[in-house]
């Protein structure tokens, strides 16, 4: 009987000390933000952090980590590959973030939300940011593609499709950006270093999920992969 007691004083015990102060903290800071010797922050290169990968392709932060706002993920049904976010879900749920905090997390940062409202799964990478910040290549590659976006029957900036040195295969495309004039079909590009433009007002025409967690109405740079051009929507 006086093991039994113990042993849910132990849960209790154990729940109270991982979630007693989570519910007062706020939204948590995505990166954490360093300083920066510009005083414009939308105009600093991001430094290397990689937010998500696939097989052995990884997708780095393609803004300053001072002009980052959240990151989320999210499900498409376009023909996208599904990633895998790197460091902690912020959202996750209660069983999730009690397993966490006994097993012990390897990655604590960067944090990333699931966004709602759309389908289920990581097939989308939604890096929160406002307008006019300066887009950088997510991977080492070349341009294959520059389109116009079109979102509610209005252009709302391009797509820009990259070929990645690391996986040839597969087709990584970075929206809600204004192309950068450099930027054409053939333009090799470094990640994390090669400007590809800035980012647009995405939330002036479609309301972002990302709004629940980030400033500037979720305004973003989104990011997928495809298998091949021919997946492309």
């Amino acid at each position: 009987m006086l093991i039994s007691v113990l042993g849910v004083l132990g849960v209790v015990t154990l729940l109270v000390t991982a979630f007693g102060s989570s519910g007062s903290s706020g939204t948590p800071t995505p990166l954490a933000v360093e300083p920066v010797a510009s005083a414009d922050a939308a105009a600093v290169r991001p430094r290397p952090q990689v937010l998500a990968v696939i097989g052995n392709l990884r997708l780095q932060l393609p803004v300053a980590a001072a002009s980052l706002t959240a990151i989320g993920f999210h499900g498409a049904n376009d023909g996208s590959l599904s990633l895998q976010p790197v460091g902690r879900q912020a959202n996750a749920g209660l069983l999730e973030r009690l397993w966490r905090r006994i097993a012990g997390s390897s990655r604590e940062s960067p944090r990333w939300y699931q966004l709602e409202g759309g389908p289920a799964g990581t097939n989308v990478l939604d890096v929160g940011t406002p307008p006019g910040t300066d887009v950088y290549a997510p991977v080492k590659g070349s341009v294959i593609a520059v389109s116009d976006l079109v979102v509610g029957g209005k252009r709302v900036g391009s797509r820009v499709d990259l070929r990645p040195s690391e996986s040839p295969s597969v087709m990584v495309s970075v929206m809600n950006v204004r192309p950068d004039p450099s930027i054409a079909v053939g333009t090799p590009v470094l990640a994390a270093s090669s400007k590809l433009g800035t980012a647009v007002d995405v939330a002036a025409v479609e309301e972002q999920a990302l709004a629940a967690h980030a400033s500037d109405e979720g305004n973003n740079v989104s990011v997928s992969v495809y298998p091949s051009p021919g997946s492309l929507p």
